[in-house]
């Protein structure tokens, strides 16, 4: 199976270089093929602009343009190659710091400017159906907080709620699965037993990459929302947070 590895740190030092290391050299060692993409090495620019649409005139709407350049073959060579080693993969592995409850803005930018219209949306199926269903996706994330801290009860909240807008609103909205996303808490402060440690989970999950149950999201043309996109009445009654959107089968 193949790859996408995924990874924006500004460090090659870092435990999140360390692990993007120790991961693709893992899944290697699985049999895997890895494609790496590592931002910041590459130096990518995150900033969408007209240059990506090199036929657009006028009004720059950026939907429009993205399709009608990704139809013609006539987009940004930097992103077309992006979309080719996506296209490509049977995986996608993120990894990436957390900085005030997201991604760096670098790897938003490559969301923003690889998953055009057509590609990530605009096909007429999404939320578990669309161009990348098939797909699956594990995201790895460090943290400076405690791992404690980033729970149900903690005072950051839930890893899978942190991650919402990138677990179901980017990869399972263009079809992929998205996986449980794994936390590598106390980043700065992991000595070296403590990075073994974490390659070593990362080498597990890794394993299973292919076969574990992804996040038990709804689909839109399950029957679970009805025509205005809204849950019907009876499914998961009195619930309004973000849970509601998964399946009783995550409890």
């Amino acid at each position: 199976m193949e790859i996408l590895w995924l990874t924006a740190h500004p460090e090659p030092a870092s435990l999140t270089g360390h692990l993007s290391r120790e991961g693709a050299r893992a899944a290697r060692a699985l049999g895997h093929i890895v494609t790496e993409s590592d931002l910041y090495a590459m130096g990518w620019d995150p900033v969408v602009t007209a240059a990506d649409y090199p036929d657009h005139t006028g009004r720059l709407i950026v939907a429009d343009a993205s399709h009608e350049a990704l139809a013609s073959g006539r987009i940004a060579p930097e992103v077309r190659a992006e979309q080719e080693k996506l296209l490509r993969a049977d995986a996608l592995v993120v990894q990436f710091p957390l900085w005030w409850y997201g991604p760096p803005a670098i790897l938003k930018g490559w969301f923003d400017r690889v998953l055009v219209k057509g590609l990530g949306y605009g096909t007429g199926e999404r939320y578990g159906a669309g161009a990348l269903a098939g797909k699956r996706a594990l995201t790895v994330v460090t943290a400076g907080a405690r791992g404690t801290s980033m729970a149900p009860r903690g005072i950051h909240g839930s890893l899978s709620q942190i991650l919402w807008p990138l677990l179901h609103g980017t990869y399972f909205y263009t079809g992929m699965s998205a996986l449980e996303p794994l936390l590598i808490p106390s980043a700065d402060r992991a000595d070296e037993h403590q990075a073994a440690e974490a390659a070593q989970r990362l080498a597990s999950r890794l394993a299973t990459l292919f076969t574990e149950d992804p996040l038990p999201y709804r689909t839109e043309t399950g029957g679970d929302y009805d025509d205005d996109l809204v849950l019907r009445p009876h499914v998961a009654p009195g619930e309004v947070g973000l849970e509601a959107h998964e399946a009783a089968s995550r409890g």
